[in-house]
């Protein structure tokens, strides 16, 4: 018996990164932005900066430290970054920190933000 193609057929990934989707949505908005997560190649992980945030944007006299990920681990980032010992300093500081959690949809992707 011959599978239906539709149905065995593997959902291919996206070539653009969460990370990459909110750097072009900031930039529409007006934001200058720069990636400030690394990578650390002795420990082989990402490190955020602050340990919360991916994207340091800034426009006018506002400073946005962005956290982004897939909207299925939307959840698990707000939780990371409400627990951070780096989060009240950084709000005393009047940065607005958010989390860009990115999802498909079926006429596109869509992102869901969370603010501090």
């Amino acid at each position: 018996m011959k599978k239906d193609a539709a149905h065995t057929k593997k959902k291919r990934r996206s070539s653009v990164s969460p990370t990459q989707r909110s750097l072009g949505m900031l930039r529409e908005q007006g934001y200058a932005c720069e990636i400030v997560e690394r990578w650390n190649p002795w420990a082989k992980v990402r490190q955020d900066l602050f340990g919360i945030g991916d994207i340091l944007a800034i426009k006018d006299e506002e400073t946005l430290l962005v956290q982004t990920t897939s909207r299925s681990n939307l959840n698990a980032r707000v939780k990371k970054i409400s627990e951070s010992e780096m989060l009240p300093t950084i709000l005393d500081a009047k940065w607005r920190v958010v989390v860009h959690g990115w999802g498909e949809l079926k006429e596109g992707w869509d992102c869901k933000t969370f603010e501090f």
